[in-house]
């Protein structure tokens, strides 16, 4: 999975169940039985024969767990051919896991194989600290993953020292990965964006953090936990 995020995102063989079509749109080789959950309305164009299924019947436990209530609108792609996808002109990082994990911002998530294991998840520490909660979704096993970036993504290494991110511009993480708290007060807009108290997450052990340069506030952080 690290390997696959060093490399420079840009066109990859076709031969790969998904790759890099330009930084901006992901390619996905669909074959029969080999479906593919995908952002709704994020198709921009396919060849060969496709269904696309708006409401899938897998979809309904997932959005009654996640707890704003926004969802991660997802369809299921089946058929055979090439898939292309984007979200809004975002930038698009691929991921192949192979046997492990990955904790995602839920709007960050464009497409991931459904063949791996998914689900939301607390992460871990936040409500200690804040009193409320923040969720991301965590896909593991062995498969492709498709994320969006608002702008180039960083990929900061966290094996050699504890690295600190802003909650608002956190992408993902490699699951299992130390997760310490941090509160600060910001002196007007300072520190990071906006003003007053501010969040940030420190993650350490072996692994990555991907971080956008573009700070969404997170809905899920102001839940009560």
């Amino acid at each position: 999975m690290e390997g696959s995020l060093l490399q420079n995102y840009g066109t990859t063989p076709i031969y790969d169940r998904m790759s890099n079509h330009g930084s901006k749109i992901a390619k996905v080789v669909l074959q029969p039985g080999q479906d593919v959950f995908c952002r709704t309305g994020s198709m921009i164009a396919y060849e060969g024969l496709m269904d696309f299924n708006p409401n899938p019947p897998q979809m309904g436990q997932w959005l009654k767990s996640w707890a704003t209530g926004e969802g991660v609108p997802l369809m299921i792609a089946t058929g055979q051919g090439l898939l292309y996808l984007a979200d809004y002109g975002k930038e698009v990082i691929i991921v192949q896991l192979a046997g492990e994990g990955i904790s995602v911002n839920g709007k960050n998530i464009l497409a991931f194989d459904m063949s791996l294991q998914w689900g939301i998840e607390r992460v871990k520490g936040v409500s200690m600290l804040s009193g409320m909660g923040m969720f991301n979704v965590v896909i593991r096993g062995t498969g492709w993953v498709a994320l969006t970036s608002k702008g180039p993504p960083a990929m900061l290494d966290t094996r050699e020292a504890q690295t600190l991110v802003d909650t608002d511009a956190l992408v993902a993480y490699t699951d299992g990965l130390q997760v310490v708290p941090k509160r600060t007060m910001k002196l007007g807009s300072l520190i990071g964006r906006g003003s007053g108290e501010a969040f940030q997450l420190g993650f350490s052990g072996a692994g990555f953090v991907v971080v956008q340069p573009s700070e969404d506030a997170r809905p899920a952080f102001s839940l009560r936990g």
